[in-house]
C-alpha cells in the first residue's frame, strides 16, 4: 500500500453509540487536511496482514481507548482491538520513528490503571465530547502554519451531520462503520474544509 505522508491511522471503537465521536474525528483530521485511515472493510484470511499494511502506509495514528472498559450496565463481549491495533504501532514506531502515535482517552489518569506499560505516555483527554475530540486532535498535530479553529470545525461537523442520513441511504448502508460510508463521510468532510475552514 503505498504512503500518503499525510494519512491517519484511526483506530476507534465502531460502535453507534460512539458515532457522534466517530465523525467529530473525521472532521477534525480533515480540516487539518489530514487523510483518516480506518480498518473498516478489511476481512478475511488475511486481515492481520492487511491492518499491519494499513498502518505502515501511515505516517501518524490516532487510538481512542476510551471505551476499552466494559460498561456494567450493558454486558457484552469485551473488545481487544484497540489495545491490540496500538501495540502493533508501538512496536512498528520502534523500526520507524518517523511513525508519531497519539492515544486518546476520556477520563484523566485512567491509562495508567488499564493499560500500565504506556506509563511515561500523556494521553489527550477529550472528555467524550465533540469539541473535547476537535480540541485534542489541535494539540497532537500542532503546527506553525495556520490551524482550524474550533468553532469552524463544528460548523463543518454540524453539516456533516446533517448529510450523513444521505450518505447511508446512498451507499445503502445501516450503519455508519462500513468502508463506503467511511469513505464518503472523509470525501464529504475534506470538502467542507474548503468552504468553513478560513470563512468568515
Amino acid at each position: 500500500m503505498p504512503k500518503t505522508e499525510e494519512s491517519v491511522f484511526l483506530n476507534i471503537p465502531y460502535d453507534p453509540q460512539f458515532t457522534r465521536l466517530y465523525l467529530a474525528y473525521i472532521t477534525a483530521l480533515s480540516a487539518l487536511s489530514l487523510v483518516p485511515r480506518a480498518t473498516l472493510g478489511i476481512t478475511g484470511n488475511r486481515r492481520l496482514d492487511r491492518i499491519a499494511s494499513l498502518i505502515e502506509s501511515c505516517t501518524y495514528s490516532i487510538h481512542d481507548l476510551s471505551r476499552v472498559q466494559l460498561d456494567r450496565n450493558r454486558p457484552r463481549t469485551p473488545r481487544f482491538n484497540m489495545p491490540f491495533e496500538l501495540g502493533m504501532v508501538v512496536v512498528w514506531s520502534q523500526a520507524n520513528p518517523r511513525h508519531k502515535w497519539f492515544v486518546f482517552e476520556t477520563v484523566r489518569r485512567r491509562l495508567n490503571k488499564s493499560l500500565s506499560d504506556l506509563d511515561g505516555t500523556d494521553p489527550f483527554i477529550h472528555d467524550g465530547t465533540i469539541r473535547g475530540v476537535m480540541r485534542e486532535v489541535c494539540n497532537a498535530f500542532v503546527s506553525p502554519a495556520r490551524q482550524p479553529r474550533v468553532p469552524e470545525m463544528m460548523r463543518m461537523y454540524r453539516e456533516l451531520r446533517r448529510t450523513s442520513p444521505r450518505i447511508l441511504r446512498d451507499a445503502g448502508a445501516h450503519s455508519m462503520f462500513t468502508a463506503r460510508v467511511f469513505s464518503d463521510l472523509c470525501v464529504v468532510a475534506a470538502g467542507l474544509r474548503g468552504k468553513y475552514v478560513g470563512a468568515k
